[in-house]
This record gives C-alpha cells, structure tokens and sequence, in this order.
C-alpha cells in the first residue's frame, strides 16, 4: 500500500456533511507511515472543502469523474479534459429526444450553469450565485465544460443510464452517482477516475499494485478494476460491489478506516 485513493460522497463523507473521527485518524496515520493520499471525486472543485476543513488535506484531489485534476493547497487546475460545446449541444439534443423531460447542467472550469427547474426544490443556495437559463444562452465559446449532467424526476438513474449511454457514447461517457436522484453525468469519451488515477500513480512510479482504492458508486467502477486493491463499501451500489475485488464494510461502520487500519497494521505501522 503505497497509494491511497479514496471516493469522497458515500465512501468518507455522510449526508450529514461529516467525516468520522476514526476515518480521519485512519488517513493521517497513513500519511504519517509515507503512504500517498488522493481523493478521487464526482465533486467539482468548488465543493471539496470537506477534505480541507476536516482531514487538512492540501494537495491533489482528482475531480469531476477524472476530467479535472486539482490542486487544492493552490486553488488551482494542473489539467483538465473538456467537452467540446458542439458535443455538449448535441448530446443534450439526443437525450431529450430519449427523454423530454431531461433538464441538464454542466459544469465548467468556471462555475455551474443550469437550466431552469433543474435544481427542484434542492437548490441549496446555489440559485444566489447561479442565473438559470438555457445552456445555449449561458455557454459561450472557450467555456471548459468538464462535466454535463441530465436529470429526471421519473424512473431510476439506472434506467436512465441505459436509455441514454449507447445513444451518446461516440460524444460523451456517462455514468451516476447520486444515490437518491435520476441524474447522470457525461464526460469526455474515455475520461473516467481510473484513468486519471493511473496516469497520477504513473507520475509517482507507482503501478496498480500499489493502489487501495475505495469508492461505492458506478463513477467508481472503473477505479475500483483498475487498482490492484478496490474496495467497494458494503453500503454502495451493486454495480460498484460487482466490479471490485474486496469489499469494505458499509459506511456506518467506518468500512474505509476499518480496512486501512488492517493495512497499516500489517505494514507494521503503529497507530494510535
């Protein structure tokens, strides 16, 4: 274990807005011990405070389902894989001709644009800093759109997911992540966490091998084959559970620090 890479939402982080006491010790212990830490995230950069304010993590944090990699100490993107706009517009146009009730989002280097009613009633404040509009009106040529995302208010994210991924594939990668909502995400053909995971472990001389990675939802699925150690949490989708070698006990139980305080122990790391 000489790289430790980690989901954020549902994996160390609760509805509640909260990492565990034990969780967080577990991290610093493995930083302690020289291991390496990355978190590997849906989230764009502007939510990962969490990982600041409670673990005091500043450095990489790999974003946006791998398109974005960010430097957290600095507040500033090292590399980032955009859509192109003309993707952006068509993928929209082919999901809503699948679903006409789709309302989309995207995410940009630069901020968050909606369309209107996109939020719901789960706006969460963002509608003080965000005018919704149509995308065509708010997009404008050198916008970095790093993540498109469509929503239902119908139907289950699995459902939508397999309407929608074939039909878009040659423009964009979708998959889900939120546990509770219809929403997808669509990022740049071949973009995924786990090829941005393995591209930061290469910059590191670190292989597969070397990787513990946790995670629980089908954003994950990729990194969780592709690390020599995936963990899916017991609380995770099926899908994530299916794709990984191991299996972390469920989030209420602390599964990530549970499984990396049986690691350290076995490096022979003291820990407190």
């Amino acid at each position: 274990m000489r790289l430790v890479a980690s989901d954020i939402d549902g994996t160390i982080l609760g509805h509640d807005g909260r990492i565990s006491e034990r969780t967080v010790r577990a991290f610093h212990a493995c930083r302690d011990a020289g291991v390496e830490l990355v978190f590997v995230t849906g989230r764009p950069p502007r939510w990962l405070h969490p990982l600041r304010d409670q673990l005091g993590h500043t450095g990489t944090v790999i974003c946006s389902n791998g398109a974005v990699v960010w430097d957290l100490e600095s507040d500033r993107v090292i590399s980032s894989r955009a859509l192109a706009l003309e993707s952006v517009f068509e993928a929209r146009r082919i999901i809503q001709g699948i679903r006409p009730d789709a309302l989309f989002a995207a995410e940009t280097l630069d901020g968050f644009h909606l369309e209107p009613h996109f939020l719901g009633g789960n706006s969460a404040g963002l509608l003080d800093e965000v005018t919704p509009a149509p995308l065509h009106e708010t997009l404008r040529p050198g916008d970095s759109v790093v993540k498109l995302m469509a929503i239902i208010r119908e139907g289950t994210a699995d459902e939508f997911l397999a309407d929608v991924s074939p039909a878009v594939a040659h423009l964009a990668a979708a998959t889900h992540s939120a546990p509770n909502m219809a929403l997808l995400e669509l990022s740049l053909p071949g973009v995924n966490k786990a090829v941005t995971l393995a591209e930061y472990a290469r910059a590191l001389g670190l292989g597969a091998e070397d990787v513990v990675a946790f995670g629980d939802m089908p954003n994950d699925i990729e990194m969780l084959r592709w690390a020599g150690h995936g963990y899916a949490m017991a609380s995770g989708h099926p899908d994530a559970i299916r794709a990984a070698a191991h299996t972390a006990p469920h989030f209420d139980d602390d599964g990530v620090a549970q499984i990396l305080e049986a690691r350290l122990a076995d490096l022979g790391v003291r820990q407190p």
